[in-house]
């Protein structure tokens, strides 16, 4: 299982309500929907960090 980190944001609160309401749209939770932003911002700037192939010898 992946480890996440925690840490505190600070963020505007009318831009909190617009992702609050993005994410019930999408059955997310807030912090899922951040997620997935984030995530998709860095896919498309090709800036995702590659995962990591383990060798099993």
């Amino acid at each position: 299982m992946s480890k996440k980190k925690a840490f505190a944001l600070r963020i505007d609160p009318e831009l909190l309500k617009a992702v609050e309401k993005w994410a019930a749209d999408e059955f997310r939770s807030s912090n899922g929907q951040l997620e997935w932003i984030i995530s998709k911002a860095l896919k498309e700037t090709k800036r995702f960090p590659k995962k990591k192939e383990f060798n099993e010898d």
